[in-house]
C-alpha cells in the first residue's frame, strides 16, 4: 500500500509542480501523467530476476528533475502584469526541446523505479489482492494529495512527504543512497519555498512582488506568467482603462446589480462599487487571489458590506444562481494552467463557450448588458466571442480595442441598451464557437495542431524503445493485447468523466480531486465484487458495459445541466461510474486468470498511456465521441480476449491461475 500511495502521490505532485514552474506544460495537459504510465508500466514489465540497480538509486532521477527545473525554470519574459501567457512568446529557461524531453524522460525513470518496488511486491500476493491493496494505496496516496492542495501547503512539504515514504522503501540497506538525492531535493524545494512573495494556492505557484509602495501597486505572476496587477482606483478609473469601458458604453443602465466573473484580486470590483453599485457578487476560483485582493488592494473593495464574494468555478455559478444583474462583466479570465493532467481541458473553457455565453445572458436585467474583456493575440479570437455574443444577443456587440492586442466586448439586451463609438466587424471569416462538447476557445480549426502530433509520435516512439530495453519482446505481450485495449479504453472513460464533472460541477480542484477519488471507489468495487465471486458471466458484464456506454452516450448535456443540483449529482454519478465499475469487474477478472499478473497489469498501464494520447482526438471530435473510441477499443478488447481464450482451449492442458487464490494449482 506504501509503495502504491507513493506512487500516485509522487505522479500527482509532478504534475503539479513541473506545470508551476515550466509554462511549455501549459501546452500539454497530459505530458507528466504519460510519462508517469510509461514508467509504471515499464517497471511492472521489468522481470523479477532484473532491474535491481534501479530500485537502489530510485531518488537520484527525482532529484536531478527538481534541480534541473529549479536552476532552469521556464517562465514568461513580460514586464507587464496585463498580458496574458499566450499573447508572448519570449521564455526564460532552457528551449523547450531539451526541457520537455529531459523532463519526460526523467518522469519515466522516476516512476519506473517506483513502479519495480511495487512490481516486486505485486508478485508476492494473488493477483486481485495485490490489485486490492494497489488500489487502496493508490486512495490514500490521491486523498493525501488533496488535502495537501486543500492546505496550501508548500512546495518543501510534498517534498518531504515524498522523502519520508521513499526512506521507509528503501530500507536500511539504501538508507544513505537515498538519503542524498532526497536531502538535495528537499534542500531545492525548500529555497523556492522560502523565496519572499512565493505562495501556493490550489492551482497555481504565486509570487508577488511589490511594484510601488506610494501609491500601493502590486503585480501577481501564477505559474511563472505575470497574471494581475493591483492597482489604485485612480489608475483602473483612467481614461482608456478596459476597467471602465462596460460602463461608458452602456450609460443609460443603472449598473445597481453586478456579476463579476474571474473577480481576482478585486480590481473589477473596485471599479463597480466606485461606479455606484448597490450589489456586487464576485466570483473567483481561486481563493489565494481573492486573500491577497482581501489583505493588499487599496480600495479594500471585499471588505464592502455590498460585495459577496464567491470563491466558485463561473460557469458553475452562472448554472446555480437565479439573481438578474444589470451588467454581468466576464474579467480577464484566463486560467494559465489545465485540469489537473487528465484533460486538454483549461479552467476557464466552459466559460468561452456558446452555451456559456446564453447562460450569461439568462442573467442579464432587461435593459442590462454583458461585458468581455482580455488580451488577444490573434484577431480570429476576437472575431469568435464577438460571433458568439451576435449570436446570442441578435446584434452585433461594442468593440473597443486598445494597446497590446486589448479587446473590450460589450453587449446590451437589445441595441438600445449598449452606445458604441464601434461596433464589431470581422476581420474575416468567423470562426466556429465553441461548444461544452468541444471546449477548445483557443484552437481556430478541428485539428490536431502539429506541435501536438510530433511529441505524440515521439512518446510513443520512445514508449516501443523503452519496453525493447527492458528486455520484454514485443511479441510476449501480444497475449495481452486485450489488457492492454482494455488500459486505453478506461483512460479515456476517466477523460470523460473529468469533464462530465467539470461541466456539471465547475472546473474546481475539489470537484477534479472527488472525481479521481470516485473512479478510484468504483474500480475498488469492481475488484471487491469479483473476489467473492467464484465466476462471472463474461458475456453479461460485456453487454452491461456496453449498454451503460450506450446510455451515457445518448443523454444530452443539457438535460444533466437542466436538473436541480440533487437530481444533477445523482445523473452524472451513475452516467460515468456504471461503466467503470462494469470494466473494472472484466478488468480483474481477466487479471484474476492472467498466467502473469504483473506483466498483464503492465501492458494495461501501456495502453493507459496510449489512451492519454487518443485523448487528443478530442480536439477533433469533441469529447462526446470519446464514448465511441472507447467502446471500439472494448470491442477489440473482447475480440482478442475470445481468441486467447480459443488459443488456450486448443493446447495440451496446463497449470492454470485460480480465480479465488491467484496461485497456480
Amino acid at each position: 500500500m506504501l509503495s502504491s500511495a507513493t506512487m500516485l502521490f509522487v505522479e500527482l505532485a509532478l504534475i503539479r509542480w513541473t506545470g508551476a514552474n515550466v509554462v511549455h506544460l501549459s501546452y500539454f495537459s497530459n505530458f507528466i501523467l504519460l510519462g508517469s504510465f510509461l514508467g509504471i508500466g515499464i517497471g511492472f514489465l521489468i522481470p523479477a530476476e532484473r532491474g535491481r540497480w534501479i530500485k537502489r538509486w530510485a531518488p537520484v532521477p527525482l532529484a536531478l528533475l527538481v534541480v534541473l527545473v529549479r536552476v532552469y525554470p521556464v517562465q514568461v519574459s513580460q514586464s507587464s502584469g496585463q498580458v496574458l501567457y499566450f499573447t508572448s512568446v519570449r521564455t526564460s529557461g532552457l528551449p523547450a526541446w531539451v526541457t520537455l524531453p529531459a523532463i519526460f524522460l526523467l518522469t519515466a525513470v522516476i516512476m519506473a523505479a517506483i513502479g519495480k518496488i511495487t512490481a516486486d511486491l505485486f508478485r508476492q500476493l494473488p493477483s486481485l489482492d495485490a490489485y486490492r491493496y494497489d488500489l487502496i494505496g493508490s486512495l490514500t496516496g490521491s486523498v493525501s494529495f488533496a488535502l495537501v492542495s486543500w492546505l496550501r501547503a508548500p512546495s518543501v512539504v510534498w517534498g518531504v512527504i515524498v522523502a519520508a515514504a521513499l526512506l521507509a522503501l528503501g530500507g536500511r540497506r539504501n538508507i544513505w543512497r537515498y538519503a542524498v538525492p532526497l536531502t538535495a531535493m528537499v534542500a531545492a524545494l525548500l529555497v523556492e519555498t522560502t523565496t519572499t512573495g512565493i505562495s501556493w494556492s490550489p492551482y497555481y505557484k504565486i509570487q508577488l512582488t511589490t511594484l510601488s509602495t506610494h501609491p500601493p501597486e502590486y503585480q501577481i505572476s501564477a505559474n511563472g506568467v505575470p497574471h494581475q496587477n493591483i492597482a489604485p482606483l485612480p489608475v483602473l478609473m483612467q481614461k482608456n482603462s478596459p476597467y471602465r469601458q462596460a460602463y461608458d458604453e452602456t450609460p443609460r443602465n443603472p449598473h445597481r446589480s453586478v456579476l463579476v466573473i474571474g473577480a481576482g484580486n478585486g480590481n473589477d470590483v473596485a471599479v463597480a462599487l466606485a461606479r455606484g453599485a448597490e450589489r456586487v457578487d464576485a466570483v473567483e476560483i481561486d481563493p489565494r487571489l481573492a486573500q491577497i485582493g482581501t489583505q493588499l488592494h487599496p480600495s479594500r473593495p471585499y471588505a464592502d458590506p455590498r460585495v459577496r464574494l464567491h470563491i466558485d468555478d463561473g460557469r458553475a455559478f452562472l448554472e446555480r444562481a437565479n439573481t438578474k444583474y444589470d451588467l454581468v462583466v466576464l474579467a480577464l479570465p484566463d486560467s494559465l494552467t489545465l485540469v489537473a493532467g487528465d484533460s486538454n481541458l483549461r479552467l476557464e473553457s466552459y466559460l468561452f463557450t456558446q452555451q456559456a455565453f446564453q447562460a450569461a445572458r439568462d442573467h442579464v436585467a432587461p435593459h442590462g448588458a454583458f461585458a468581455m474583456y482580455n488580451y488577444y493575440r490573434q484577431s480570429w479570437l476576437v472575431d469568435r466571442f464577438a460571433g458568439s455574443l451576435d449570436a446570442v444577443y441578435g446584434h452585433a456587440p461594442c468593440m473597443t480595442t486598445f494597446a497590446r492586442n486589448a479587446a473590450v466586448l460589450v453587449a446590451g439586451m437589445t441595441t438600445a441598451d449598449q452606445t458604441c463609438a464601434r461596433v464589431w466587424k470581422p476581420s474575416g471569416p468567423v470562426p466556429a464557437a465553441a461548444t461544452d462538447d468541444r471546449p477548445f476557445p483557443y484552437l481556430l480549426h478541428r485539428s490536431i495542431p502539429t506541435l501536438y502530433l510530433g511529441a505524440l509520435a515521439a512518446i510513443l516512439l520512445v514508449t516501443l524503445l523503452a519496453v525493447r530495453l527492458t528486455g520484454v519482446r514485443i511479441r510476449s505481450m501480444v497475449r495481452y493485447t486485450d489488457m492492454f485495449l482494455l488500459g486505453a479504453a478506461f483512460m479515456l472513460l476517466e477523460t470523460k468523466n473529468v469533464i462530465g464533472f467539470a461541466l456539471y460541477f465547475g472546473t474546481t480542484w475539489l470537484v477534479n480531486a472527488l472525481v479521481f477519488i470516485g473512479v478510484l471507489l468504483a474500480v475498488l468495487a469492481g475488484v471487491e465484487v469479483r473476489r467473492r465471486l467464484r465466476r462471472v458471466n463474461q458475456l453479461l458484464l460485456q453487454l452491461l458495459l456496453f449498454g451503460t456506454l450506450a446510455v451515457a452516450w445518448i443523454v444530452p448535456v443539457h438535460a444533466v445541466l437542466s436538473l436541480p443540483f440533487p437530481a444533477r449529482l445523482a445523473a452524472a454519478i451513475a452516467l460515468a461510474f456504471a461503466p467503470i465499475f462494469c470494466a473494472n469487474l472484466i478488468f480483474s477478472d481477466r487479471l484474476a486468470l492472467a498466467a502473469d499478473p504483473t506483466s498483464a497489469f503492465g501492458a494495461n498501464l501501456l495502453g493507459a498511456l496510449t489512451g492519454g494520447a487518443l485523448e487528443y482526438l478530442a480536439l477533433v471530435t469533441g469529447y462526446q465521441a470519446l464514448l465511441l473510441v472507447a467502446a471500439l477499443l472494448y470491442l477489440g478488447a473482447f475480440t482478442a480476449m475470445r481468441a486467447a481464450r480459443r488459443r488456450s482451449a486448443a493446447r495440451p492442458s496446463a497449470p492454470r491461475v485460480t480465480a479465488d487464490s491467484g496461485t497456480r494449482d
